[in-house]
């Protein structure tokens, strides 16, 4: 779907090498013209047992198509490289946000990890949906029935009974997520274990207690100590005396806490006034968890160990950070401060474990700066020149001397190509001011009867799916419609950093929510004709939500629940002839956004999702990129460019080795 920039290390623009001599975009020297060229992403992914066969058939494919090889899809991003020199590779979109080409092969316990909590969010999101239609609803049952008390003067009653709002409280979104997931058995690991789980490292960050009961962390959505009971006490855990704790959460919750960072003393669970201000109000007893961690103490079981802090990013208010094994060396009873009994237990973290990232239930991993003065290595202010409303800082500690980022000219939407018109027949919704009902939105109905957003944090995507229609200039709704959500532009404060083997790369300095807009892929929309001769820019992203929609070679299918309209491009009789070749193409080589800097990983945190907006024509669709994952703070940007295996080729007509370098736990290394 993308083809970037291939560039040597020293290269300003991009940072991605293959085998032998580095192609640079801005040297004479470039591979020769081909007659039309393919994505890499509409190529066959094969699976890693079925390399050897592939390489034997990659001529036999060849000769079966239209002329010469056709020219790979390279988008030559920072984060793939080969043996000699550091390159930069293309893309293909994150499907549902994972990665296909880990799909024919087992999963990693990263993935995994990070496949359940994404899962989560999405049940989540679904949800939180749920519980806005039932808000909406209530407020118009709430007008409803003033507007009827108010006509009826002889009424003393009110409206009848059928317009009074319902004012039940709703079950927190969150929990019914979990419902879900154990209903359907999705929790990744249901039973509970001694020691870490796999996936989850020291320093990974939960946004919400209920992510940690997701993936088997944890398993209490509001118990601070999490036990195994008397139906663990056979089997494998048959030498044991049960209870015995698994993991505790340091949250604050106790006054008599006291958290020295490697050695903690643990105030036991229950007696505190559940009222928020932290207080003992009556004498606690040694039984379930309480008991549980005294039994650690005596048959010298370890702990997992979380502590909470304050986030406003997190809509539970905390984020929940892992920081490793303790064990519990002793335990006592005492009156606390409230003058109730209570159990304390003394903690003391493992050696030979990573550094805490947490201390004292602060969160102090990373620091983003406060002013222009305290960002380090600054090499541009604002690379955007104040056409967007946030700056966009570059920095460079890698180059000497450091260089900002040159060759292009950033440009905040879409330009077009003189051969290159938009439909203009589209039609939009008839809401007024923002839309509400599905079921009457012109727009929803073309999205499965629903909307595919949730207002929450100023709009979040559910899932991703083959297309997004989104309301458009003809639409009745204004700009603040949650249908509209794409179109809002940069929200979150981004910076271009320099990379020492992936070039330049980008992060953000907020969190970013699961399911929330990023930025749009923004260039020069070109016919995808039109570029085979310009082999020295890389940076082409191919519209592909036609062959997405269809299913080409065998990718993995998103949401279907989407209606076509009669108008656009699936109807036209020339169809058949580019099936296997997206029509059109965005162009960030000269014209781009900060979207031309984001690199490949194998585990991205980003996917691709096309949107329709101006028009219907899927062909045309916007790129836009949305967050896979809750991304906290300083984590690098990254997408999945999905090269397919043997895919490039140099000058030469070689195929490239080209070696990834995105650092992610399930890299691939040689992509291809």
């Amino acid at each position: 779907m993308v083809v970037q920039s291939l560039e040597s290390v020293g290269s300003v623009q991009s940072s991605i090498d293959v085998e032998g001599d580095a192609a640079n975009p801005h040297s004479e020297e470039s591979s020769s013209p081909q007659k039309r060229r393919v994505s890499s992403r509409l190529q066959v992914k094969q699976k890693p047992q079925k390399e050897l066969l592939v390489r034997r058939r990659v001529e036999l494919l060849d000769d079966n198509e239209e002329g010469p090889r056709k020219k790979a899809n390279v988008r030559g991003r920072q984060s793939l490289t080969s043996e000699n020199e550091v390159a930069e590779v293309p893309k293909s979109g994150l499907e549902g946000g994972i990665s296909k080409a880990s799909d024919s092969v087992e999963k990693s316990d990263h993935v995994r990890v990070k496949e359940t909590l994404r899962l989560f969010n999405k049940h989540y999101l679904y949800f939180v949906q749920e519980e806005e239609k039932r808000a909406v609803k209530a407020e118009a049952q709430k007008k409803a029935s003033k507007a009827a008390k108010k006509g009826s003067k002889n009424s003393k009653k009110g409206s009848p009974a059928s317009s009074v709002p319902d004012t039940k409280v709703a079950k927190r979104p969150d929990l019914k997520a979990l419902t879900k997931m154990m209903e359907g058995k999705e929790i990744l690991f249901p039973s509970k274990r001694f020691g870490s789980i796999p996936g989850i490292d020291v320093g990974h960050q939960f946004y919400s207690r209920a992510e940690m009961v997701a993936v088997g962390f944890h398993s209490h959505w509001l118990n601070g100590i999490d036990y195994m009971g008397q139906s663990y006490s056979k089997g494998k855990y048959s030498n044991y005396t049960m209870p015995l704790a698994v993991a505790i959460v340091i949250s604050g919750m106790y006054e008599d806490d006291l958290d020295n960072a490697e050695e903690v003393v643990y105030t036991g669970q229950g007696g505190h006034n559940l009222t928020g201000d932290k207080r003992q109000n009556r004498d606690q007893v040694l039984k379930r968890g309480n008991l549980a961690l005294k039994n650690c103490v005596e048959q010298d079981v370890p702990v997992r160990v979380v502590r909470g802090h304050e986030c406003k990013s997190s809509y539970c208010g905390k984020i929940y950070t892992y920081d490793g094994l303790y064990k519990v060396v002793k335990y006592w009873a005492e009156k606390g401060i409230s003058g109730f009994t209570v159990f304390k237990y003394r903690l003391k973290r493992l050696e030979g474990q990573p550094l805490l990232t947490t201390n004292q239930v602060q969160f102090i991993n990373g620091r983003v700066p406060q002013s222009i003065s305290e960002i380090r290595g600054l090499v541009c202010e604002d690379i955007t020149g104040g056409l967007e409303d946030i700056p966009i800082p570059a920095t460079n500690l890698v180059d000497d001397p450091p260089v900002a980022p040159t060759g292009y000219t950033y440009c905040k939407s879409i330009q077009f190509a003189q051969d290159v018109k938009l439909p203009t027949d589209a039609t939009g919704c008839n809401c007024k001011g923002s839309c509400v009902d599905s079921k009457t939105c012109a727009c929803a109905k073309l999205n499965g009867s629903d909307f595919p957003y949730v207002h929450r944090d100023g709009g979040r995507l559910i899932e991703a799916k083959d297309v997004v229609f989104e309301c458009g200039p003809k639409c009745g709704c204004g700009p603040s419609c949650v249908n509209r959500t794409s179109q809002r532009g940069l929200k979150y404060r981004f910076e271009v950093f320099r990379t020492p083997m992936k070039g330049w790369a980008v992060r953000s300095w907020d969190f970013i929510p699961s399911g929330a807009p990023v930025c749009e892929y923004v260039g020069m929309l070109r016919r995808t004709e039109d570029v085979d001769s310009a082999s020295e820019n890389y940076y082409i992203f191919d519209i592909d939500c036609l062959q997405t929609m269809k299913g080409l070679d065998g990718r993995e299918r998103r949401s279907q629940a989407v209606c076509i309209p009669t108008v656009n491009s699936l109807e036209r009789p020339d169809d058949q002839r580019s099936d296997n070749v997206p029509e059109y193409c965005i162009d960030a080589g000269s014209n781009g956004n900060i979207a031309r800097f984001i690199n490949h990983s194998c585990e991205p945190n980003l996917f691709v999702q096309c949107v329709l907006s101006l028009h219907h024509d899927i062909k045309l669709a916007r790129v836009m990129l949305f967050a896979a994952d809750n991304i906290p703070p300083l984590q690098e940007l990254t997408y999945d460019y999905g090269y397919a295996l043997d895919s490039v080729l140099g000058p030469d007509g070689k195929v490239k080795k080209m070696f990834c370098h995105c650092g992610a736990a399930g890299c691939k290394k040689r992509l291809f």
